[in-house]
């Protein structure tokens, strides 16, 4: 790893160092007054619904930040950047760390000195739900924090996306002639996932409550409605749909200024799978792999991985030349 890749690590992952190592100190000096399992969930207004050991305070906390300090360090690095996409992510990181790291010390300093029941659990504890809006103020400064520490590195060379507008390979077409191109998207692991939470969701509407089963019923029919999506290329733009007619996205062609295929590392690029949005860019993200990267009027891109997509892009190129043909 080069010299510039080391700093931009660095300075990705600090807050993700800093905030669990405040709420680890806050835990050491206080953990004589803190019970044995402390009340670490709260419902909507504010009251207790659940506790955790100590243990396993320290052990979430660690998880959280290590897990997703390295999935920025991992962005950081490998990712294609336009100056201001670095930026953003590095300060997205910094407001993502700072919220959170304000929130696990306030789930902690409430239940110091708090009665314990005879199972060790913390009574008379809740959590005031301005210290929501408290966090959202520290995810704020957190993220001017993150701008200006990354401004003070060199910034990517590489930008964002595809070449420039109109280089792209084309398909010959006659005068007159239709086209459209069609292709499945799916990935082997979604059908499971879906069956999965949809059988989750069951479970919990007989043994919990249909308040715990409804979001996992809805998740469950979103993932089966996107197992196998289908992507489209014609004269309206690219359209992404499911099984249901709802949801479904569709770029319409005149926002396209310009179309590519190129390999899309998910996890780097877009930092996980599914619809996803980042600087400058959003995207449908299957699985890593080729992928259509269309570059939108204003700058952003929008991509989604499927095979072939190189036939998918001439064709949206020669649909672009004509449309502007005819105008």
């Amino acid at each position: 790893m080069n010299r510039r890749n080391v700093g931009r690590v660095a300075v990705a992952v600090l807050p993700f160092v800093l905030a669990p190592a405040a709420d680890l100190i806050l835990f050491a000096a206080r953990r004589d007054r803190l019970p044995a399992q402390l009340a670490s969930h709260f419902v909507g207004d504010g009251q207790v619904d659940d506790h955790a050991s100590q243990g396993s305070y320290v052990a979430v906390i660690a998880v959280l930040f290590v897990g997703t300090g390295a999935l920025w360090a991992l962005m950081s690095v490998t990712g294609k950047f336009t100056a201001r996409g670095y930026r953003t992510l590095v300060a997205s990181g910094y407001a993502f760390a700072g919220g959170l790291g304000y929130l696990m010390a306030v789930v902690m300093l409430v239940n110091v000195d708090a009665t314990e029941d005879a199972q060790g659990r913390a009574q008379g504890v809740s959590f005031p739900m301005w210290h929501m809006a408290a966090a959202l103020g520290v995810a704020a400064l957190a993220f001017g924090l993150g701008l200006l520490l990354a401004a003070l590195l060199p910034a990517p060379e590489e930008p964002a996306g595809g070449g420039p507008a109109g280089d792209g390979a084309r398909i010959a077409l006659a005068d007159g002639e239709v086209a459209g191109w069609a292709r499945s998207a799916g990935t082997w692991w979604l059908p499971p996932l879906a069956l999965a939470v949809l059988g989750g969701g069951i479970a919990l509407m007989f043994t919990a409550s249909w308040m715990a089963a409804v979001p996992a019923l809805l998740v469950g029919v979103l993932f089966a409605s996107f197992a196998r999506p289908y992507v489209s290329v014609d004269r309206r733009g690219i359209t992404v749909s499911g099984v249901l007619p709802w949801p479904r996205i569709r770029v319409p062609l005149d926002r396209i200024e310009a179309a590519s295929s190129r390999n899309i590392k998910v996890l780097a690029e877009y930092g996980g799978w599914g619809y996803r949005i980042g600087p400058g860019r959003t995207g449908v993200m299957i699985r890593s792999g080729e992928g259509i990267v269309a570059r939108l009027s204003g700058g952003r891109d929008f991509a989604v991985t499927v095979d072939d997509s190189a036939t998918a892009a001439a064709l949206l190129n020669t649909l672009i030349d004509q449309r502007r043909t005819e105008q």
